[in-house]
């Protein structure tokens, strides 16, 4: 299960090759439809990449941060510096492609 970030762990948690945090809201109704897309994902990726989940409401100034301006965001961290944000909901095949380039990149460094 994705790691529920915080102010306090955000830079432990990002230390990694890569990271993917999904800025999300409770009242956000499309974030509902994409959690179980993204559980999917991390139970699949598990061991390549990182996952972690911060709830925009109370972190305003770390989603301002990371340019976080409408949720779902997730944001792409490459060796802890955030590196790309994507916004919206994607299909499960859409977001496996783009972890899977995202991986590809981080190992060909």
């Amino acid at each position: 299960m994705s790691t529920e970030i915080t102010p306090n762990n955000l830079a432990a948690e990002t230390n990694n090759p890569l990271t993917v945090i999904d800025f999300w809201a409770p009242w956000c109704g499309p974030c509902k439809i994409l959690d179980p897309i993204l559980a999917d994902l991390e139970a699949d990726y598990g061991d390549q990449i990182h996952f972690g989940r911060m709830n925009v409401d109370g972190n305003q100034e770390i989603a301002e941060k990371y340019h976080v301006l409408s949720v779902p965001s997730l944001v792409i961290f490459k060796n802890g510096k955030a590196a790309e944000k994507v916004s919206g909901i994607y299909p499960k095949d859409k977001l496996r492609k783009y972890f899977d380039q995202k991986i590809s990149e981080v190992q060909s460094i």
